[in-house]
């Protein structure tokens, strides 16, 4: 059984009192957030202030935003001072990183911060978000199969102290929580999450959480007719893929406006179409769309949002086999269309045009996709962006908009209507893709939309900022969790209702 961590290990308290040396010597580490513009004056009724404000300006001659030294106490406590610039969400997360990666260089349990007086008000509560998230990020650990215990002591703690700003603590934990499930799942192994793993995990979290599970195995995809999903599957060694469907319900509404869908796809070897090494390397995250989905539904659990959602997760492998599916089979998926087979290796299409069918039947208000599609939307936008696709046009600008304000930067797509002349079929209703790579990730996104009905409004997110070296917006792992964070943002202040009266407008 695969043992599941504790996936909010950051505790974070507040408190009013004016920072003391007492409260400095119970502290690892201490971060002190100014400006730019911060002088000696606002720092000297810190600690060492006149030392912190020379280190300050030195590094900001060098280019830096932060510069670190260590108190005289007991304790040695690490002491940090960092300049905040307000700017755009996806700068100030990216500045948090760097600031918190510095804090848990010797790695601190505790971690005190603290805002000098000559923040604004809107710069503080900008700051504190942005690092709370990092801190966040930073305190989870991903899985590791080291047999010695070389990892650091990881950060446990974060007390907000004197006159921090007001924020929403638990719209920010909630965010991490589902960010933090969404990276892990992403990060294991394939031999250890296989689709048995996958799902015995996933109902205990459901049971943890007061979700409802449900597992559709092949044998009932069968009988729905799944015929897209079950060609991917039939090459696998095992028959234990399957689609999970999860359900969060608010009291008194046993409707789902909301259904995440996301690719499970725990390995791809391309298939018959085989894959080369170094394409095949990291296949194991070709499921970090279904963590994604995963992850956003516990986020919108923990928040209580009035409204429910259905996550549904598409498993499987895909293999090579004596079974595997091939160029030139026609296969019918479950609303009736047949689809000329072209290419193996663009199996996540497949998968999910069969959830997405099913996750229809319920009659959401709105569905959102989350896969790691095309390699064709890293070509366009490289690995700091993910593309998106609707077939509301008028939602393009909100997509963008929320986007930029969490941090998890978006473009959106054509959708025009003659891009289906890449996929036309002479012997089926469509081809699964085009035989050339030019467009493929519209060609993708048209390939899927027509397994939504027009009448409900639809979002395809391809995943191209799952992974990135180094990490992105306040994440420090190259493993991304790209997704959580778009939706709680494009959900917090509009319901799938609202969002579906005015994209149809």
């Amino acid at each position: 059984m695969l043992e599941l961590p504790d996936f909010a290990p950051l505790r974070v308290t507040r408190s009013r009192r004016a920072l003391s040396s007492s409260a400095l010597a119970s502290l690892d580490h201490l971060l002190i957030i100014g400006t730019k513009r911060t002088g000696s004056r606002a720092l000297q009724r810190f600690p060492q202030g006149r030392q912190l404000s020379a280190l300050l300006a030195r590094a900001l001659e060098r280019g830096e935003d932060c510069a670190s030294t260590r108190a005289s106490n007991a304790r040695a406590t690490g002491i940090t001072v960092a300049a905040f610039s307000p700017g755009a969400t996806f700068a100030s997360l990216t500045w948090a990183r760097k600031v918190v990666a510095a804090c848990v260089r010797d790695g601190p349990a505790t971690l005190g911060l603290v805002i000098a007086g000559a923040v604004s008000d809107a710069d503080a509560r900008a700051a504190c978000a942005a690092l709370i998230a990092a801190a966040a990020a930073a305190a989870f650990e991903l899985p590791t199969f080291k047999t010695t215990d070389a990892s650091p002591r990881r950060l446990r703690s974060l007390r907000l102290l004197g006159a921090t700003p007001s924020i929403d603590l638990d719209e920010v934990l909630a965010q991490a929580l589902g960010n933090n499930v969404a990276r892990w799942f992403t990060a294991l192994p394939p031999n250890v999450l296989d689709a048995a793993a996958y799902r015995d995990a996933l109902e205990r979290l459901a049971a943890a959480h007061g979700l409802r599970y449900r597992f559709s195995g092949e044998r009932e995809l069968r009988k729905l007719g799944a015929g897209a999903f079950l060609a991917v599957s039939q090459g696998n060694p095992n028959r234990d893929a399957g689609i999970v469907k999860l359900s969060y319900r608010p009291p008194r509404d046993n409707h789902a406006a909301l259904a995440l869908v996301g690719k499970g796809i725990i390995f791809d070897t391309g298939g018959t179409n085989l894959k080369p090494f170094k394409s095949m390397l990291d296949m194991h995250i070709d499921m970090q769309g279904s963590a994604v989905a995963l992850g956003a539904l516990l986020a919108l659990a923990a928040l209580e949002v009035p409204f429910g959602v259905d996550a549904w997760l598409a498993i499987s492998e895909n293999r090579l086999s004596g079974n595997a599916y091939k160029s030139q089979d026609v296969v019918y998926a479950s609303n009736g269309t047949s689809i000329q087979v072209i290419h193996t290796d663009a199996e996540g299409r497949m998968v999910l045009a069969d959830t997405l069918a099913l996750a229809s039947r319920a009659q959401p208000r709105l569905i959102v996709d989350y896969a790691t599609l095309t390699g064709a939307c890293i070509t366009a936008l490289t690995d700091r962006y993910s593309g998106v696709f609707t077939n509301r046009e008028s939602a393009n600008a909100d997509l963008v908009q929320a986007g930029a304000r969490s941090g998890e930067r978006v473009w959106p797509f054509p959708m025009d209507d003659d891009y289906d002349e890449m996929l036309k079929s002479d012997v089926a209703d469509i081809k699964q893709c085009s035989q050339e790579s030019e467009g493929d990730h519209i060609a993708a996104a048209r390939f899927l939309q027509r397994f939504v009905p027009r009448e409900i409004p639809w979002v395809h997110v391809d995943m191209s900022a799952g992974q990135h070296k180094g990490g992105l917006a306040h994440v420090p792992s190259e493993i991304t969790g790209f997704g959580v964070a778009l939706t709680l943002e494009l959900l917090r202040e509009s319901t799938p209702a609202e969002l579906a009266e005015r994209w149809s407008a």
